[in-house]
């Protein structure tokens, strides 16, 4: 029979090795100003947000994405949503300047010029002496009546943009997000994890009167946490992934699945007590793990297969939530397996040595 618990340093030394390079660049995160390690979008942070539709074209992100940068504006995010006008442009930038524009008129579809000594009135059909001008063009935000700006470095933004792509005929939305709102977006997404984890401590300990089982499962999802949030400190700093709003849903997602594995592998090995009595605790948990191991592992390859069709087919707006989910479910199913029960095992046994040197002890000293 395989002895998964015998070969547990390797398992935790494969763990460190995944988790500590992470670690580091989370910790340069706040040491360098954010040069280094996670790199958060405005959600979090604070800037700008545009949802604009272009008059003649749906562009690609990656090429609205590139103007931007042209034009002077650090690590922008594109996405294609929809809208009433059909797809929809959004653009995620750092603080570029107050949006300050005039709320825009509606031009008369006819303007009609009078003569000398003559006047058109409502309604009237113009006059020999009279000229029909042709309306304006539509002025940018006309059917919600919100308008870009057009002076200074966002005017400047603004005109790069339409000479790229054409004129901007509708904008959904064009905002600013300040720091107040994204401090209290911060500390909802920790509250958020931290519930959430000590929730399900409570429950497991609960649910197998077992306060180890509960403190074991806690402690690989804290590694499952910093896989993922460490793979995000590194990609963030070699790519300039954002970590959004999104993230902190795909974290929950990750917390929840992982621990869904830990919970059936100490199921089993709560049966095999009573079933293996008299065994060594190590033995009765390799013999849970191994009875459960190709259930995991079936289960966990059908939610990477379809993650992995999303990352490779899926659209940008969700590219990085989707390697989110990717990340932590493949580390989720390892710690559940190689972690999490190791640990319980490692902790049986002190206990076990804990107690009979204490045996030991009280029977010398009679």
């Amino acid at each position: 029979m395989f002895d998964l618990i015998g070969r547990r340093r390797w398992f935790f030394l494969f763990s460190a090795i995944i988790t500590i390079p992470g670690v580091i660049f989370i910790l340069l995160t706040p040491i360098t100003g954010g040069r280094i390690g996670l790199n958060f979008s405005i959600d979090y942070t604070g800037g700008t947000i545009w949802e604009v539709h272009f008059a003649g074209q749906t562009p690609d992100p990656a090429a609205v994405r590139q103007v931007l940068v042209d034009a002077g504006v650090e690590g922008p995010q594109v996405a294609i949503t929809d809208g009433p006008r059909g797809q929809y442009v959004l653009m995620r930038m750092p603080p570029i300047g107050l949006i300050e524009a005039a709320p825009p008129s509606v031009a008369p579809s006819v303007a009609p010029s009078s003569s000398a000594g003559a006047s058109a009135s409502p309604g009237a059909s113009p006059s020999a002496g009279a000229s029909a001008e042709p309306s304006p063009s539509p002025t940018p935000g006309a059917v919600t009546g919100i308008a870009l700006p057009t002076e200074g470095h966002p005017g400047e933004i603004t005109a790069a943009l339409e000479a790229a792509f054409g004129p901007i005929d509708d904008v959904s939305q064009a905002t600013v997000v300040g720091p107040i709102v994204s401090r209290d977006l911060i500390n909802q997404a920790l509250i958020l994890i931290l519930a959430g984890s000590l929730g399900i401590v409570a429950w497991i300990t609960l649910r197998f009167q077992d306060v180890r089982m509960g403190v074991t499962a806690l402690a690989s999802l804290l590694h499952d946490v910093l896989v993922v949030v460490g793979a995000f400190a590194i990609l963030g700093t070699f790519f300039r992934v954002q970590i959004d709003a999104l993230f902190v849903t795909a974290m929950l997602t990750v917390i929840g699945f992982s621990v869904h594995d830990t919970i059936v592998v100490f199921d089993r090995v709560r049966e095999n007590r009573y079933r293996h009595a008299g065994e060594p605790f190590s033995a009765i948990v390799n013999h849970s793990l191994l009875q459960t191991l190709g259930r995991s592992i079936n289960t966990s390859m059908t939610v990477v297969i379809t993650l992995t069709a999303l990352l490779l087919f899926g659209g940008e707006a969700t590219r990085w939530f989707v390697l989110a989910l990717l990340i932590g479910i493949v580390s989720g199913t390892y710690s559940s397996i190689f972690n999490a029960s190791p640990l319980l095992v490692v902790w049986h046994e002190r206990d076990d040595r804990r107690r009979q040197a204490q045996l030991t002890a009280a029977r010398a000293a009679r």
